[in-house]
């Protein structure tokens, strides 16, 4: 037995980021698996979607000025023009407008294709027209389509969906369920004694094609154009830049072009209608300014004719043509203040401007007609009458002059808006995004695979570099590679531990491929073994694991042969009485071995067996006893070893796994040297970490480890340890 060393300790190590980066590259097979498969499952995906494309169009927003009166620098008119874009922006989504749109292109009537489940998308998006194996199904295919411009049903009719079912050369019939309720054919149209009327415009699609048939109401028509078409300013203030999606290129190209004339004809419509209310306020004032002008106008004849026609005098005519003036401009104010309060409200700056410089003209007006007071009296009267048929004549002009020019205005009124670029659809849709969508699920298979590659790293966890059994305190004598050769005559291949458990030894590799890597580190494991036993107090070695399948027999064995040829007499005895499998290394029987020999049912000579290698002898399992533990607890294991050990040179026993059972724990009291095998990416620190203990609490004391089935991976590309000779 070897002295004590500290105890390990039981923290399992950090992840190492360059590890995890070498267990990446290790699976990367999988990881590209993975992006391939959720690859192909996007481009299905992306591929078996509608496509939606965008119709867009540009209109420009001029600014106008529809007042009769039209006022020289009124305060806040500029902030109304720079809101006028957004208000025609919200006609334009208005009911009102989208409401005609909607009744012009019967967009409450919607046609939906019957696709082949799963993948008709995706096959009619790749222009597969129907095959010959499928023209008796309903689905319909590429370049199949069904163009409805008008369907009614009667009052009171079942709401759910009706299905146009194609007869072959643009026959078709219309049924609810399986009644039928109309026939017909493209071109024609057809209505029933029910009241269900029907225009199918075209009809291209074999015969047996189903199409379901939607009547949604206008309003659902109107909010659903709504959520289709988008909006917004474009470089300018005064430019809307239009955007409508949908699946059909032919009908959003139209309905957007549809959208753009109604909204241009409701805009004429109300500038138009601003025109009629300004002539409708003239024509109510030119009969009163006229009756005005013809009472003033004979006041005036009558009271020349009665004074022998008076003259005025200069400073008299003077003062009327002033008087005028100021009358003139109060007449035209207040056809000004009419419009104002039409479009504000009395406390804003334009109405209030307009208020301040009709009364400095009244002030002017009253100050003139004081100066005229004090003029002779029949100076007095003529001025008055003068005045008056002046006015109403200066008055009466102005309005048949504005009646004229609104009659101009209304029959050219051409609006403020105008369609610079009609509707036009862009060639390629605008989704799917296949290549986002591509992607997008490479991205999500590779960040799936690194997440099962991850949940594995950290429930595996097994031993992969010696350093982590140095750090449990067992000095690493050896890293054994796999051996593709043992593995293919083994049947234990690259699977798991239940894979390996099924798998054994059928003979010697060291005999079979002396030359194999797995040898070669077994030649290094004897020259270490062979300082390291010169502490011990014996000959014997002890090997055994932590759990089964880490490979000790594999080791035992071959390490047996290796010392042999290297002219050594060795005895390796199988310790494992329940399902030892030294036997099979050398071609023989469980039979007759340690079991019987410990009961003293066999001499030492007959259970001693020898191979085919010069100075190798073997002990087999014997039959599996009923209490294995107890029967090496008797003096007959001592009296064995104390015999074998005094044969040969070297004797290497072979036991149970020790989390397992107890033997080895047993027969570990009268060995001198124990080594643990652990195998590559199985065993896990914690096992060796509970073997070192349970051990060490039964007074043994490993002496190192062999790392076995060392596969060389990029997670393990820098150890300090290597099996490769190059």
């Amino acid at each position: 037995m070897t002295e004590k060393r500290v105890s390990p300790p039981s923290a399992v190590p950090d992840i190492d980021l360059g590890h995890f980066f070498g267990w990446l590259v290790d699976h990367k097979w999988l990881i590209i698996s993975f992006m391939l498969l959720f690859g192909i499952g996007g481009y299905l995906y992306a591929g078996s979607q509608p496509r939606i494309y965008s119709a867009d169009s540009l209109v420009q927003v001029e600014s106008a000025n529809g007042s009769l009166i039209n006022l020289p620098g009124m305060s806040g008119h500029v902030s109304v023009e720079k809101n006028r874009t957004l208000t025609e922006i919200g006609i334009l989504q208005s009911r009102m407008v989208l409401g005609e749109a909607v009744d012009r292109e019967n967009l409450t009537i919607r046609v939906i294709p019957k696709r082949l489940p799963l993948f008709g998308n995706f096959l009619v998006n790749r222009g597969v027209s129907v095959p010959s194996l499928m023209r008796d199904r309903p689905y319909v295919w590429a370049n199949e389509f069904a163009d409805v411009s008008r369907f009614e049903v009667p009052d009171g009719a079942d709401p759910g969906l009706y299905t146009l079912r194609s007869s072959g050369d643009g026959g078709y019939a219309l049924l609810q369920g399986e009644r039928v309720l109309l026939t017909g054919q493209a071109g024609q149209t057809v209505h029933s004694d029910e009241g269900y009327r029907l225009f199918v415009q075209r009809l291209e699609a074999h015969a047996g094609a189903e199409f379901l048939l939607y009547r949604s109401t206008r309003l659902s028509a109107i909010n659903a154009l709504q959520s289709s078409l988008s909006s917004h300013q474009a470089q300018g203030e005064w430019l809307v830049n239009l955007r409508l999606i949908g699946q059909d290129r032919a009908r959003i190209e139209s309905t957007l072009n549809t959208i753009m004339q109604v909204f241009l004809a409701q805009n004429i419509e109300r500038q138009s209608a601003e025109a009629d209310r300004q002539l409708e306020f003239l024509e109510e004032q030119i009969p009163q300014v006229g009756d005005s002008l013809s009472a003033s106008e004979t006041n005036l004849n009558n009271y020349r004719a009665q004074h022998d026609s008076v003259d005025l005098d200069f400073q008299t005519e003077t003062m009327l043509n002033q008087l005028v003036m100021y009358e003139n401009q109060l007449s035209d104010i207040e056809f000004q203040r009419v419009e104002l309060e039409r479009r504000f409200t009395s406390s804003h700056p334009t109405y209030q401007a307009l208020m301040t410089k009709r009364q400095q003209l009244q002030v002017n007006k009253a100050e003139l007609e004081r100066r005229i007071m004090d003029l002779p009296e029949t100076q007095q009267e003529i001025l008055s009458l003068e005045r008056a048929a002046r006015v109403n004549q200066e008055i009466y002009i102005q309005l048949l002059n504005k009646q004229q020019e609104m009659r101009l205005v209304q029959a050219g009124t051409i609006g403020n808006v105008r369609i610079l670029d009609t509707a036009v659809v862009q060639p390629w849709p605008i989704y799917p995004r296949s290549d986002r969508i591509m992607l997008v699920s490479l991205l999500l298979g590779l960040i799936a695979a690194i997440a099962i590659v991850m949940i594995r790293y950290l429930l595996n966890r097994g031993i992969e570099l010696p350093m982590q059994l140095e750090e449990h305190g067992l000095p690493v004598y050896a890293t054994v590679p796999l051996s593709a050769d043992q593995i293919k005559h083994s049947g234990g291949g690259k699977a798991g531990r239940h894979r390996r458990k099924r798998a054994g030894l059928r003979d010697l590799l060291a005999l079979r491929s002396p030359a194999d890597l797995s040898i070669e580190a077994l030649r290094s494991l004897r020259t270490s073994l062979h300082f390291a036993m010169l502490e011990s107090g014996d000959n014997r070695l002890l090997i055994t694991s932590s759990s089964s399948g880490a490979g000790k027999s594999f080791i035992s064995a071959n390490l047996a042969a290796v010392c042999a040829e290297a002219g050594q007499k060795v005895l390796v005895i199988d310790g494992d009485m329940r399902k030892g499998q030294i036997h099979h290394a050398f071609q023989g029987g469980s039979e007759e071995g340690l079991a019987e020999l410990l009961s003293g049912k066999l001499t030492l000579e007959v259970a001693i067996r020898s191979t085919g290698v010069q100075g190798l002898d073997y002990i087999a399992r014997g039959t599996s006893p009923t209490k294995p533990s107890e029967l090496l607890m008797q003096a007959s294991l001592s009296q064995l070893l104390a015999d074998v050990s005094s044969r040969y040179e070297l004797v290497i026993i072979d036991t149970p796994p020790v989390l397992a059972v107890t033997d080895a724990a047993i027969i570990g009291k009268q060995v001198g040297t124990s080594l643990l095998v652990a195998r590559f990416g199985v065993t896990p620190p914690g096992e060796i970490e509970a073997t070192v203990k349970k051990l060490e609490n039964s007074g043994i004391f490993l002496k190192g480890a062999v790392l076995n089935a060392m596969r060389r991976k990029m997670s393990t590309k820098y150890s300090y340890y290597t099996y490769a000779y190059k």
